[in-house]
């Protein structure tokens, strides 16, 4: 009788462990992902900031249309689908642009008359904040008390502004922008804008009362998320935001994409008009 009890004392000390362990595994199981591994903290700078240096690109489809859409014939039909327009989920938050009725009646106009009008077909710059999701890298140049971000379409530039904010001196293409840190996110606040550019191919407008705010945030070596909240008081009848995802383009370098290098007389137009 004392065998048989120690024996079962023994394999109920047995099954404990193992339903003590199983216990264990399935609770590590259900913990959060960050339980289980530090939140990822960039590479720093000599100033000791997050190295957001390199050549990044946005792999989406916001340059034909920032909102959700299908694809779609392009503007010249004798193409055919040469030229067309890439379904796309879309980067703006909740789907729709909080228009006022002037500027959604001149987005439609824009999109109609798109092949005359648009600023990418007569190859002036970008702007903010197109330049980032169009289908070209950039470049992010990283010092201490300025940035730069270098865009391979039509050779813009920006300069960030990263000491004490200053004003716009006048109006530009690119804006003028002032930055800051917040912890490991890089915040960019841009004004003094002129109303020349689009935000994509479908002829989302805005005008010189535009602001836009960035958040650069790298997630893990190779890819860094950006929020731009975009405030128009003119065009919108509320701030709105696009959320946009940058992967490093390791092993490359910006190429020069003029169209005076392409020669091609249809590019060019008359500046007054």
């Amino acid at each position: 009788m004392g065998i048989q009890s120690g024996n079962m004392q023994s394999r109920l000390g047995k099954w404990l462990i193992v339903a003590a362990a199983g216990a264990a595994f399935c609770l590590l199981a259900v913990m959060p992902s960050s339980a289980q591994a530090p939140a990822y903290k960039a590479p720093k700078t000599k100033d000791g900031k997050p190295d957001l240096n390199g050549i990044w690109q946005a792999m989406n489809e916001a340059n034909w249309d920032i909102r959700p859409h299908a694809a779609s014939q392009g503007p010249v039909y004798s193409l055919g689908a040469a030229y067309s327009t890439p379904a796309g989920l879309g980067v703006v938050e909740g789907g729709e642009i909080p228009y006022k009725p002037e500027a959604a009646a001149k987005q439609k106009q824009n999109y109609t008359d798109r092949l005359k009008l648009d600023p990418e077909v007569k190859c002036y710059m970008g702007g903010v904040p197109r330049s980032t999701y169009m289908p070209y890298p950039f470049q992010i140049v990283q010092g201490t008390n300025t940035m730069m971000i270098v865009y391979e379409y039509a050779g813009a530039v920006r300069v960030i502004n990263m000491a004490a904010p200053t004003k716009a001196p006048a109006d530009s293409w690119m804006g003028w922008s002032n930055g800051r840190w917040e912890g490991e996110t890089l915040v960019v606040d841009t004004k003094g804008f002129n109303d020349k550019t689009w935000l994509d191919d479908s002829g989302h407008p805005h005008t010189e009362a535009m602001r836009t705010f960035e958040r650069f945030h790298r997630i893990d070596f190779g890819h860094m998320d950006l929020e731009i909240t975009i405030d128009d008081p003119v065009a919108y009848t509320e701030p709105w935001s696009v959320t946009l995802h940058l992967e490093l383009m390791a092993d490359t370098e910006l190429i020069e994409d003029v169209c005076d290098n392409e020669k091609d007389a249809a590019h060019y137009q008359d500046s007054k008009r």
